[in-house]
């Protein structure tokens, strides 16, 4: 299951788990769209690997299963 990290690691800006405009890659390293866009393209700067958009979790599914509250933005 997805942590659904709660911050950019570049720029430290939120990405609640149920809103879209997060990019993710296969170690789920996490970063909002404008950091992707205009920074990293669509390649992760810490592993190397492909950025995708991180899908969503529902409300519903985030009372069962919720969001990770570790922030990665050291700033």
């Amino acid at each position: 299951m997805l942590d659904m990290r709660p911050d950019c690691e570049s720029c430290g800006k939120d990405l609640p788990a149920e809103q879209s405009g997060a990019y993710i890659c296969s170690f789920e390293c996490t970063f909002c769209d404008d950091c992707n866009a205009t920074d990293h393209k669509g390649t992760c700067p810490n592993c190397g690997g492909i950025l995708l958009p991180r899908p969503t979790r529902s409300a519903k599914l985030l009372e069962k299963f919720p969001a990770s509250i570790e922030r990665k933005y050291k700033g």
